[in-house]
């Protein structure tokens, strides 16, 4: 990738992330009577639902934070994101110290779960927020926090078993990848030796038991011991997860400054693009199965919004890391068929899921699942990522 296409690219990023997708959620999502965000929000904004999901209260905090801590030190960025933290604070914890899932307007609990995901984002959003303000109790509190969501995963029985118990033993992807995107977020405001030990066996457990190289995958589910389960679930590779879970690695080799352990990720990207690119309509398919018979999930074939948004943060970072043309060629692909289908050139923002030919499925831009959060930090992360480009200079005088 030459300067001029970096420098396009970054620009490209940049006045997207600040000129369409920020305003959006700026003008549409800040409940200002009640407190919070609303994310349930029509193509041009209109909120067809007062309920607020908790998970994207604090993904909504963390961009808010991210944005005054890395792009400019805004007073409504901060003030929009403390606007979301006192709703965090006043309203989505039950007495146990966990979080609901879905309160509504008021903060009235509606749902809880049994996942640990509403804990994990507001982790992250007090860690960020703590870095903004420099406030103390926000740390601790995300220190605290992160505590419990430990006790709970390790802690059997302590949360409600999803299946019957030792029926059929299995673990899922998704905690350790959670956790490691967790505690690089703690890091950044903290640095108790907790949160390294914890990533440490985060990535053995995503290296030694759901990454086959021997089938070329990452698996979403294995036994307590990376067992293949040959079930419809066990089988299940979701790209989107897969890929994300992929640049998580890579920044934690950036991070500890491990070029070996970055380039661990770079395999689980390519069999993740492989298997979830369409060949006949293009685009990254939602699921698909490990060995090619049919997946069991209705939604497939749909192309979401956010595997795109991972992938392509993870195809331009895996160039940096390597300087290899294929993942420049990746990303151009990806950016291709994502700019193609997704924004929306009328209202902004863009659509979240479309069908595998690439029309819109639905016209929605916010609901339970889709926030501001995965769009505004791929934007993000690319643009700061090719400004931080070595030049031709820099290299030859490394």
């Amino acid at each position: 990738m030459d300067a001029t296409r970096i420098n396009e690219l970054a620009v490209l990023y940049r006045d997207i992330l600040l000129g369409d997708v920020i305003p959006f959620w700026t003008r549409h999502a800040v409940d200002r009577e009640q407190g919070g965000y609303f994310t349930f929000l029509d193509r041009d904004g209109a909120i067809f639902s007062t309920d607020k999901p908790v998970w994207l209260q604090g993904r909504t905090v963390w961009v808010f934070s991210r944005l005054y801590n890395e792009v400019e030190r805004r007073p409504e960025w901060l003030e929009l994101a403390r606007h979301g933290m006192r709703f965090l604070m006043d309203h989505c914890f039950d007495r146990d110290g966990r979080m609901f899932f879905m309160v509504d307007r008021d903060g009235r609990a509606l749902r809880k779960r049994r996942y640990l995901f509403s804990e994990t984002f507001a982790i992250m959003a007090l860690a960020e927020f703590a870095r903004a303000t420099g406030e103390d109790w926000a740390r601790q509190r995300a220190a605290d926090l992160f505590d419990l969501v430990l006790r709970y995963h390790t802690t059997p029985g302590l949360l409600e078993p999803k299946d019957i118990p030792g029926a059929r033993p299995a673990k899922a992807h998704a905690m350790p990848m959670i956790l490691l995107a967790t505690v690089q977020a703690l890091e950044r405001a903290d640095d108790r030796p907790l949160y390294r030990e914890v990533a440490d066996r985060s990535l053995a457990e995503i290296f030694d038991h759901h990454c086959k190289p021997e089938l070329r995958a990452l698996l979403e589910t294995v036994g307590p011991n990376g067992e293949l389960i040959d079930t419809p679930e066990g089988r299940c590779i979701n790209p989107g997860h897969a890929i994300e879970s992929a640049w998580f690695v890579m920044e934690e080799g950036r991070r500890r400054d491990d070029a070996d352990l970055a380039r661990q990720a770079l395999p689980i990207l390519e069999w993740s693009l492989e298997r979830g690119w369409d060949p006949e309509h293009g685009g990254l398919f939602y699921f698909t199965d490990l060995k090619g018979l049919p997946c069991v999930q209705y939604e497939w074939d749909m192309k979401l919004w956010w595997p795109h948004t991972e992938a392509l943060y993870a195809t331009l970072l895996a160039h940096r890391l390597t300087g290899e043309a294929r993942w420049a060629e990746w990303h151009e692909r990806l950016r291709e068929w994502t700019w193609a289908h997704f924004p929306d050139p009328q209202y902004g923002e863009w659509f979240g899921y479309l069908h595998r030919d690439g029309s819109v499925s639905t016209r929605l831009k916010g609901n339970g699942w889709k926030g501001p959060f995965h769009l505004s930090r791929m934007l993000l992360y690319c643009w700061k990522l090719l400004g931080d480009w070595p030049t031709q200079s820099d290299e030859s005088s490394s």
